[in-house]
């Protein structure tokens, strides 16, 4: 059960957040639980949306997002999003299962996509105290400084979502995907 009350509609949420929202449902389909929950602070959501709005638009690729996104919600012990970002990386970026076990364990079977994909991990295990080495691997698989700043900004993101999930215990609304282990 959720420690953090999630509205059951747009219309029981914040009046500044429904406008919100409503955007959500039109672009997805429908709203899913993390939006609502989040919706409790319009300020936050608003917040979300923009950041995640804004690297849709960056270079890095939309199955490169979701590897890291995979990445990050496995070591931070986040079934919801563990369960969001599979359901995303197959259905939307046509990743294969044995691509969502790599990137789960921090890897990818493609070369360059498994340069972001480590970096993204050294940069969360490491706390973005990463090394020269680390910085000088990501470039030489072919990655910009723009695309280095954007991995970052996407684990960051990923561990705001992972980490406001595992604290308000959000109810899993994609098809379960359990974790390897809890972080």
């Amino acid at each position: 059960m959720t420690r953090i009350h999630t509205p059951a509609s747009i219309d029981a949420a914040p009046e500044a957040s429904r406008s919100l929202l409503a955007a959500v449902g039109k672009q997805l389909g429908s709203v899913p639980n993390l939006f609502r929950m989040v919706s409790n602070s319009p300020a936050a959501l608003e917040g979300y949306l923009g950041l995640s709005g804004a690297l849709a638009k960056g270079s890095l690729p939309a199955a490169t997002r979701e590897r890291i996104a995979l990445a990050i919600a496995e070591a931070n012990g986040c079934e919801y999003c563990l369960s969001a970002h599979t359901y995303l990386g197959k259905h939307v970026a046509k990743l294969s299962d044995a691509e969502i076990a790599a990137n789960r364990s921090g890897a990818s079977e493609d070369a360059a996509a498994d340069a972001a994909v480590r970096f993204a991990r050294q940069v969360l295990d490491q706390r973005g105290r990463v090394g020269d080495a680390e910085v000088q691997a990501v470039r030489e698989a072919g990655y910009t400084d723009g695309q280095i700043v954007e991995i970052v900004q996407h684990v960051a993101l990923n561990v705001w979502t992972n980490y406001v999930n595992n604290v308000a215990q959000t109810v899993v609304d994609f098809p379960v995907v359990t974790l390897r282990k809890v972080a």
